[in-house]
């Protein structure tokens, strides 16, 4: 009777080991890539805005895209298109990752999600409180969530260039602490940067939820058909008062973990490899284009200015590596989790590092928290120096890291 299982299950065990190597391999190589990519298109904006051509910069992100369905007629400037609407499309693919690594992922266990979820903790409060301790005013402290994320794409683009004598370990590591801190900055949107909520646009949300949810238990497959309820889910929030692109995250929360047919990719894996080169080599850059020209012409770093971006550049560079490495020390030292066996206190530091480099979600929560343009560009500026820094310094001690682990092997 017994005598069936042993074979099956190794089997099984194996095909998911697999699938989960090649979708992890797959998201890194996207990642690494699109890295080199969202730094271009930053270093074009910040060129761009501080050209002859800088009043062209803000007029095209000003211009009225205007959405009509029959007598309705929806206008908003192409900033609000890039930032509320494709972005969106961003955090579709932050749930699936979640989803994904909730289901046979990092996050799967809770002995193996205890420690990145710590070191997540750790590089946020951190970061939070090193900004207050220069913000803590009204107006400037609203900016306390900035540091707090990491952005995936450059920090696994600068852990590529380190090169393949980097740990395997260490990019998981790295991947799932910068996962986890996604879920943070996408719960911090929702609870602190949402004001004014409208029930009735919530009704319209879960009329949208409902309605993925029963076409996926009709078996429909095609996502296309998932345009509509999408749209329904994005509308809501957006009538709702909280940020409309969170819609991304709930529809990729209930993307399908499993396959009907064992044979089959399960969507929440196909339809992330699918979107995730989209997001990576478009909608990311593009974002970073709009968002990231901050004009150095007559800017003056004064007042409450220059303590938002020394707030926000001391809280990435210095705040996230304190937090990170704080964080595991500690939760290793109590005895609570212990280091992956490829891992060092060198690579804890490394990552520590890395996570400093702050970019997407820190350029997009700085423009929910300001709505002056002086503290904006301020925090603009504090993020894209804070991330240099980090950038150099992850480098910097990653390369004599590579070369120690080189002469290890």
């Amino acid at each position: 009777m017994n005598d069936q299982l042993p074979s099956r299950n190794p089997l099984k065990s194996q095909s998911l080991a697999e699938r989960a190597l090649a979708t992890l391999q797959h998201f890194l190589h996207v990642e690494a890539i699109s890295g080199i990519v969202l730094l271009a298109a930053a270093a074009a904006a910040l060129l761009w805005a501080n050209s002859p051509l800088a009043h062209s910069y803000h007029d095209v992100w000003s211009l009225t895209i205007p959405l009509r369905l029959g007598a309705f007629a929806f206008e908003r400037p192409l900033h609000f298109w890039i930032n509320d609407a494709l972005m969106t499309m961003f955090f579709l693919v932050v749930g699936m990752e979640i989803r994904r690594e909730i289901h046979e992922g990092g996050l799967s266990r809770f002995d193996q999600a205890i420690l990145p979820v710590l070191a997540a903790f750790g590089g946020v409060v951190v970061p939070a409180l090193i900004y207050l301790s220069f913000n803590a005013v009204p107006g400037r402290g609203h900016g306390w969530a900035i540091p707090t994320a990491t952005d995936i794409a450059f920090a696994v683009g600068v852990l590529a260039l380190l090169g393949k004598s980097i740990p395997g370990s260490i990019r998981v590591f790295l991947l799932a602490l910068a996962i986890i801190d996604d879920i943070i900055a996408v719960l911090i949107i929702a609870l602190f940067y949402t004001s004014g909520l409208d029930p009735s646009g919530f009704a319209v949300a879960a009329l949208g939820v409902v309605m993925a949810l029963g076409f996926q238990r009709l078996g429909i497959g095609s996502a296309y058909a998932y345009v509509v309820p999408a749209f329904i889910v994005w509308a809501g929030f957006l009538v709702a008062g909280v940020h409309p692109t969170l819609a991304g995250v709930v529809l990729g929360l209930i993307t399908p973990a499993r396959s009907r047919h064992p044979w089959i990719v399960p969507p929440v894996i196909r339809v992330e490899m699918a979107l995730h080169p989209w997001v990576a080599y478009a909608i990311m850059p593009v974002f970073a284009l709009a968002n990231a020209g901050v004009s150095f012409k007559g800017m003056e770093l004064s007042g409450d200015a220059q303590f938002v971006t020394l707030g926000v550049a001391l809280a990435l560079c210095a705040g996230k590596p304190v937090g990170v490495i704080g964080a595991t020390w500690l939760a290793v030292r109590t005895g609570w989790c212990r280091l992956a066996p490829d891992v060092s206190w060198s690579g804890v530091c490394l990552v520590g590092l890395l996570a400093g480099i702050g970019f997407t979600m820190s350029i997009f929560i700085a423009m929910l928290a300001f709505s002056d343009d002086k503290l904006l560009d301020a925090a603009k500026l504090g993020v894209l120096f804070g991330s240099l820094i980090s950038v150099t310094l992850g480098l910097g001690w990653g390369a004599e890291y590579a070369q120690r682990q080189r002469k290890t092997n």
